[in-house]
């Protein structure tokens, strides 16, 4: 009986994360269809964006792959490069171990701190009570389908539209990254001055005269660092002001 009774929560489970996943996967999947125009402009197959979508699942990471790549860049750059621009996730996956029950065991925490992204961090963190794996799990696995395939078929459209078209269509990643960060520097002005200075200093390294012979990747993972770090340590954030602590 008792058996019965976790088998049929476990399905139930499975089923809410398949039902929150879906909604999820189809906003992953016009996004990705746009990151597919840029990995087929570095070069990647169908195959090949299929796999690294499916194993990423990071808009922002998977873009600095892709250029890396077509800027044939070492594979410590983009090692160094994703690990400095996913590391929310490991701030996500800390939050969200205070979600799973304390007899999961670590082989699950794990696996679950592997399925984060920003949506599937929001469902899971939502869930009343306990966070479950099987839920997570399904959530992640349908969202990430979406996720792979829109990358997949971003590639194949650009290889048969007009290359006038695929530029347009490159044009909305960039369109999506504003989307991500103008509405945080308007309600902030600390986080605008740190936009700028990300604009401006890029610019000016691009031309300096011993930092430009760098590559982009190296450059833009340097600056990261020094623009996140000042900015941490000119404004630090209050996180009893936050509601957090």
């Amino acid at each position: 009986m008792h058996a019965n009774r976790h088998e049929m929560k476990q399905r139930q489970e499975i089923i809410n994360g398949i039902r929150v996943g879906i909604p999820i996967g189809l906003g992953y999947f016009a996004v990705a269809f746009s990151l597919g125009i840029i990995a087929k402009q570095a070069g990647l197959t169908a195959m090949m964006g299929f796999v690294s979508s499916f194993f990423t699942r990071a808009s922002a990471g998977e873009y600095g792959v892709y250029t890396l790549v077509a800027a044939n860049a070492a594979y410590v750059e983009v090692v160094a490069m994703c690990l400095v621009v996913n590391l929310r996730y490991m701030l996500m996956s800390a939050a969200l171990s205070q979600k799973i029950a304390p007899a999961t065991s670590w082989l699950h925490r794990v696996l679950m701190a592997c399925c984060v992204t920003d949506e599937v961090f929001g469902v899971s963190i939502a869930h009343i009570g306990h966070t479950p794996p099987a839920f997570t799990y399904s959530a992640a696995l349908v969202s990430t389908l979406f996720w792979a395939a829109g990358c997949t078929a971003g590639i194949v459209a650009g290889g048969m539209l007009p290359p006038s078209i695929v530029a347009a269509l490159s044009v909305a990643l960039y369109g999506m990254f504003l989307a991500i960060i103008m509405p945080p520097a308007r309600q902030d002005r600390h986080v605008l001055w740190a936009v700028i200075a990300s604009f401006i200093l890029s610019g000016l390294c691009s031309i300096a005269p011993l930092v430009s012979s760098w590559s982009g990747g190296t450059r833009t993972i340097l600056l990261t660092i020094a623009i996140s770090a000042v900015a941490a340590w000119l404004k630090p954030v209050n996180m009893e002001a936050d509601g957090q602590s």
